[in-house]
């Protein structure tokens, strides 16, 4: 799969609490991919109303 860059900006405890996550060796892109992946396949289920 083809990986584009995204440029994000955050406040800065958000900031450290990802480079917290980088002492533990989780890196900010993978939590963020992870984060996204688990959002959008819950979508569908969580806010769709029937018409």
């Amino acid at each position: 799969m083809k990986m584009v860059r995204l440029l994000i900006q955050v406040p800065v405890p958000l900031k450290a609490r990802l480079d917290a996550l980088r002492q533990e060796g989780t890196t900010a892109s993978g939590f963020i991919r992870h984060l996204l992946g688990q959002h959008f396949r819950q979508a569908p289920a969580m806010g769709r109303k029937g018409r």
